[in-house]
């Protein structure tokens, strides 16, 4: 079977001067991710590899480097789900974790649930030895400063997309060599965002889902947007209708442009390794790892390649 790994650092205005930051480490993710594939790892750790290392990395809007809320907080979400058994594991508006996706997948392995929010997420982090990180830490100099800037929270959605203080979302897919699917999808939030708002990453179906069956999905965007036309979900649901991975995530971003006026993007991969990374905003950092050939972009209709193993 294919081994594929697909990344996405958020879709959004990326300005010119972090852009390069950010398409290297897209690229870098998608080379740790497919390395563990290759070692033997699971779609579900691919995946995870993946998204720690965004997360790990402070130009991006997850674990170190998120945005904060309108109280100055570090509230994170994330979600990984499992496309051989559907297990999923989400944590939402937990505070001060480094690598929420390992949260995540812990509430999956560990619980009997699919999502654990605020205090419960925290106190169940605590218990298994997941320690908390001061905001210092996570917080970048650039994200206090922008924070300053802002001392609301900006609800139009073009609004948001066209100011280039809207950080986004990570993600992962992958298929493995048995054609096991995983997704994972992790993110600070929106800048000032009141305090408990949960977007659409850690939700099923949402930002990201993945089925054997079908595909796996990591979205990225105006969250608000993507919870009212359930993007995820939609995008398998064409495919189940007969598309293309790439049709059915550009069929799916229309409607959502259409019916709510929201912007994003999505990263797809199918057990048999087709895959596509579709945006609508202005840039979207992606990168894929396939066979020995490392693909990667950031704005529309480009597609760069070099090898994989460098």
């Amino acid at each position: 079977m294919p081994m594929v790994l697909v990344v996405h650092g958020g879709a959004w205005a990326i300005p010119d001067e972090l852009a390069p930051a950010i398409v290297d480490g897209v690229k870098a993710a998608a080379r740790h991710g497919s390395s563990v594939l290759k070692s033997g790892g699971s779609a579900l750790d691919g995946v995870e590899a993946a998204v720690r290392a965004l997360e790990d990395n402070t130009v991006f809007n997850a674990g170190h480097g998120a945005t904060l809320n309108i109280d100055g907080e570090v509230e994170l979400d994330a979600i990984i789900m499992d496309g051989r058994t559907l297990a999923s594991g989400a944590v939402s508006c937990v505070k001060n974790i480094a690598n929420p996706v390992s949260l995540a997948r812990a509430v999956m392995e560990k619980t009997s649930h699919v999502m654990l929010a605020g205090k419960g997420a925290n106190q169940f982090a605590e218990s298994i030895g997941v320690n908390t990180v001061p905001t210092d830490k996570l917080v970048t100099e650039y994200e206090k400063k922008e924070w300053e800037k802002h001392n609301k929270y900006i609800a139009g959605v073009m609004e948001v997309f066209n100011t280039k203080w809207a950080h986004d979302t990570v993600g992962a897919v992958a298929v493995d060599s048995a054609g096991n699917v995983a997704c994972a999808t992790s993110t600070g939030g929106i800048r000032n965002k009141m305090v408990g708002r949960v977007g659409d990453s850690p939700c099923i179906g949402c930002g990201g889902y993945a089925d054997n069956s079908i595909v796996a999905v990591s979205c990225t965007g105006h969250g608000e947007s993507i919870l009212k036309v359930t993007l995820a979900r939609l995008i398998l649901s064409h495919v189940e209708q007969g598309r293309s991975v790439a049709d059915a995530s550009q069929l799916s971003l229309q409607h959502m442009g259409e019916r709510v006026q929201g912007a994003g993007g999505a990263i797809v991969v199918s057990p048999s390794g087709q895959w596509a990374a579709t945006f609508t905003t202005e840039r979207m950092a992606w990168a894929a790892a396939e066979d020995d050939v490392l693909w990667f972009g950031l704005n529309p209709k480009e597609t760069l390649k070099e090898k994989l193993s460098q």
